[in-house]
C-alpha cells in the first residue's frame, strides 16, 4: 500500500466531479489539523467540545488551496492555458500556486492597498500577472465575470463550481475525525461560497442532496453511501462593516481590518440562506476589536495563530456559547480559513507589548527574565 498523501483530488477523486483520467494538479493540501481548543474553553468559561480545523495548514496557507486544486485541475483537463479571479488576497495566493504547479498562467484582479501584503507576496512570488483596480472586491468580481464570458481564460472565483466542490472536502475530513459531524459548524463568511461547500460535503456524508449545491442544483450524482450521521447547524459571522447578511442586501463600501471578508456583494448569496434554513443555523456580526481578541485570545491560550477573519468564527462561537444560543456540551466546530502570518501588519499594529530590550550581559537578561517568571 502506498502510504505517501497526495491530496484531496487523488483521496476524494470518487467523491468530485472530476474524470477519472484527469491529472491531479495538487500541492498536497488538505489533511488539516483538527485541534481541541480545551484551554479556550476553559478561559472563555463556557462548556463545550470546541474544535478548530486549521485551514491556515494547507500549501498556500488558507482554505483556498482545497477548492483551487479540483478547480485548477479541472481547467488543464479541459485545456485551459490560464486562469482569472478576483481576490481579496487568499484565491490571489492560492491561483497563483496551483497554476504554478499546472504549468499555466493566473491573471489576477485586487482591489488597490485592500489586500493584506502576506498575500500579495504569495500571488507575485508564484508569478501571477496583478492588476490593481481602483475599486473594491465586488468591482473586480463584476469585471473577472465579464471578461471570462468571452475570454480564452477559466474563472476561479467561488462562482466556478469545482471549487465549492474541493472545498466540501473539510466536511469530510471533520466527519471523519470525530465520527460524526458536530453539533454546530461556526465560519466566516465573506463571500459565503465556503459555508455553502461546507454543506454540500455534511449533505453528502448524510447521504443527502442539498439544493445549496452549485454544481448539480440538489440532484447531485456524485452522493456516497448513506450513512445516519446528522448534519450541523451552521453558523456564519461576518465583520460589522461588511456584512450584507445582516443588513439584508449587499454593502456598497464594505469596511473591515478582516480583508478576507471585506466583501458587500457575496456571490454565493442565494446558495447562503438556503444553508441557513436548511441547517437551521444564524448570522451573526462582530465588530473589528472583538474579532482581534479572539484572534489573540486563540494564539496566546492554543497556540493556533489565525488570520483576522478566522477568528471572527470562533469570536462568534464563544460569544454564542456564553449567551446559551449554543447549549452548554455542544460540539461546535469553526473553521479557521487561513494562517495568521497572511495578514502580519494586522498583529503588529495591535496593541500588544514591545519586545523588551536590555544590556547583552547575563545578569540583565536574567533579571528580567526572571521578574517576568514572577
Amino acid at each position: 500500500m502506498n502510504a505517501h498523501y497526495t491530496g484531496i483530488v487523488e483521496t476524494w477523486r470518487e467523491r468530485l466531479p472530476l474524470a477519472r483520467q484527469a491529472r491531479a494538479i495538487s500541492l498536497g493540501e488538505g489533511r488539516t489539523p483538527l485541534i481541541r481548543l480545551d484551554n479556550l474553553v476553559r478561559a472563555a468559561g463556557v462548556e463545550a467540545q470546541l474544535y478548530a480545523k486549521f485551514e491556515g495548514a494547507n500549501p498556500t496557507g488558507s482554505f483556498k488551496d482545497r477548492g483551487m486544486t479540483v478547480a485548477v485541475t479541472q481547467a488543464v483537463h479541459e485545456g485551459s492555458r490560464a486562469i482569472l479571479c478576483a481576490s481579496t488576497g487568499n484565491t490571489s495566493a492560492a491561483a497563483a500556486a496551483y497554476a504554478a504547479r499546472a504549468g499555466i498562467r493566473a491573471f489576477v484582479l485586487i482591489p488597490q492597498g485592500k489586500i493584506a501584503l502576506g498575500k500579495l507576496a504569495q500571488a507575485l512570488i508564484h508569478g501571477a500577472v496583478i492588476v490593481q483596480i481602483r475599486g473594491n472586491f465586488d468591482d473586480g468580481m463584476r469585471l473577472v465575470k465579464e471578461i471570462s464570458r468571452s475570454a480564452p481564460l477559466t474563472l476561479v472565483n467561488s462562482v466556478n463550481p469545482y471549487r465549492l466542490q474541493g472545498q466540501k472536502t473539510a466536511a469530510f475530513e471533520i466527519v471523519e475525525a470525530l465520527g460524526r459531524a458536530p453539533d454546530f459548524h461556526c465560519l466566516p463568511v465573506g463571500n459565503a461560497g465556503n459555508i455553502t461547500a461546507h454543506w454540500i460535503g455534511y449533505s453528502e456524508c448524510a447521504g443527502l442532496a442539498t439544493a445549496a449545491c452549485a454544481h448539480c442544483g440538489g440532484d447531485c450524482p456524485f452522493l456516497g453511501q448513506a450513512s445516519t450521521r446528522s448534519r450541523p447547524r451552521m453558523v456564519g459571522y461576518q465583520a460589522a462593516g461588511s456584512a450584507p447578511f445582516l443588513r439584508g442586501g449587499p454593502v456598497a463600501t464594505p469596511e473591515t481590518a478582516a480583508t478576507a471578508i471585506r466583501i458587500g456583494h457575496p456571490q454565493s448569496w442565494t446558495a447562503a440562506w438556503k444553508v441557513h434554513e436548511e441547517s437551521g443555523g444564524w448570522f451573526d456580526e462582530l465588530s473589528d476589536e472583538e474579532i482581534h481578541a479572539a484572534q489573540r485570545l486563540l494564539a496566546e491560550r492554543e497556540g493556533v495563530f489565525c488570520e483576522p477573519a478566522s477568528a471572527a468564527a470562533l469570536g462568534g462561537a464563544l460569544r454564542d456559547l456564553k449567551r446559551g444560543k449554543i447549549p452548554a456540551g455542544s460540539t461546535v466546530v469553526c473553521t479557521l480559513t487561513g494562517h495568521g502570518l497572511k495578514d502580519p501588519d494586522a498583529i503588529l499594529g495591535a496593541d500588544l507589548p514591545p519586545p523588551l530590550e536590555v544590556a547583552a550581559e547575563r545578569a540583565a537578561v536574567e533579571r528580567v527574565l526572571l521578574d517576568r517568571l514572577g
